[in-house]
């Protein structure tokens, strides 16, 4: 993981944590790693990946990150409010997951 990886999932951190609409689906719960028992709907920072996306001319580093966000409520509603959706196995509890991609150009 680069410094830019680090710094995006930060500032990705931190929009969420203070988003209206955010604050909407799961209060304040929003994490990096779930703590035991977090009440549900609850929003995570999960998987990303980084590759080289340079140019003939140009450095850059392309990087991937997924949003999951958890849900308890029976249905689909709060999950379709977030994105793309499923039930897990437990018949219980669905989760949405939103895919961002985002390109980073080392600074001079």
């Amino acid at each position: 993981m680069t410094a830019a990886s680090w710094a995006l999932q930060q500032a990705v951190f931190a929009v969420l944590s203070v988003s209206g609409a955010v604050r909407d689906i799961a209060d304040e719960r929003v994490f990096d790693a779930v703590p035991r028992g977090a009440a549900f709907p609850y929003i995570v920072v999960g998987e990303g990946g980084e590759a080289d996306a340079s140019t003939a001319t140009e450095k850059g580093r392309e990087h991937t990150l997924e949003i999951h966000v958890w849900s308890r409520a029976g249905g689909h509603k709060e999950a379709k409010l977030a994105a793309d959706y499923s039930r897990e196995s437990d018949g219980e509890t669905y989760r949405a997951v939103l895919r961002f991609r985002a390109v980073t150009e080392p600074t001079a």
